[in-house]
């Protein structure tokens, strides 16, 4: 561990990093981000300095998932979708057909 200690020192900040996603409300991920930027600022490495400065400008994002829980596997699965009606769109004659084909795959909630 001595002769490694700078990267045993990033390995525990990137599992720290990592609960920040997990927050269960959104005073709780302000909370980890800032213990998690004290941290990385006071590690003395510059290379981790640098990541929590440029984290800075997405961290209201990384907060807002402690919110709104979104994976990006529907949004996959869509733009698929979305593909394969565009590879059988190359007979329609205009684009306003082409939305309408896309907005029948996906109607949405009924209101």
């Amino acid at each position: 561990l001595q002769a490694n200690q700078p990267l045993m020192t990033v390995y525990v900040l990137k599992d720290q990093l990592k609960e920040l996603w997990y927050a269960p409300s959104e005073d709780e991920a302000k909370q980890r981000w800032q213990d998690w930027l004290n941290l990385a600022m006071s590690s003395g490495l510059a290379p981790v300095q640098q990541f929590a400065r440029r984290l800075k400008g997405y961290v209201e994002g990384i907060i807002a998932s402690a919110v709104y829980r979104m994976n990006t596997s529907v949004l996959e699965g869509m733009n698929n979708k979305i593909k394969v009606i565009k590879r059988m769109a190359y007979g329609y004659r205009d684009n306003d057909y082409f939305f309408l084909k896309i907005k029948a795959a996906f109607p949405g909630k009924v209101r």
